[in-house]
């Protein structure tokens, strides 16, 4: 058996010949599309890097400006609640409605620093130190005069204070 020797005849030839043009078109068609797709994705690409560089700034701005606003406020920190408490009512046997009584005309007197700056609370802690303490109770009858023993200032100031009986 014998191949038939197609080369010969200008039928197959004209076929063989479109075959490969065709081939090289579409190869070229191939390339271009492939190409402007590759074109776009790179364009895409660099928009998204300006996009993510511009975000970036943005954020770090951010970042600083909640940075200062932070140190700003915690030098602006100011105090929210007061807390009495009295430490030795047990000894002289007062009962809780005075001592509560005793503790809410404390919290009157001094809540004047009630949202005030901690550093104005601070450097004025004397003065309610001698507001305090200056301030006989009458509890039953009987004159106490109070101590403080503790004075914590922060956002609570809490401040706890002794009895003693008055002369």
């Amino acid at each position: 058996m014998r191949v038939p020797p197609y080369y010969r005849s200008p039928n197959w030839q004209r076929v063989f010949f479109g075959v490969v043009i065709g081939a090289i078109i579409s190869w070229c068609v191939f390339l271009f599309m492939f190409g402007k797709m590759q074109e776009k994705q790179a364009q895409t690409i660099h928009k998204q890097e300006e996009l993510i560089a511009e975000l970036e700034k943005e954020k770090n701005i951010w970042q600083e400006d909640y940075k200062k606003l932070n140190d700003k406020n915690l030098e602006l920190l100011t105090v929210q609640e007061i807390v009495v408490k009295l430490t030795n009512a047990n000894k002289y046997h007062i009962d809780s409605l005075s001592e509560f009584q005793v503790t809410e005309d404390i919290k009157e007197d001094i809540n004047m620093v009630l949202a005030k700056d901690l550093n104005l609370v601070f450097n004025s802690r004397e003065l309610l130190k001698k507001a305090i303490e200056n301030r006989p109770v009458r509890i039953n009858n009987k004159r106490y005069k109070l101590i403080i023993r503790e004075m914590v200032i922060y956002t609570t100031l809490i401040i706890r204070i002794e009895l003693e009986i008055a002369e």
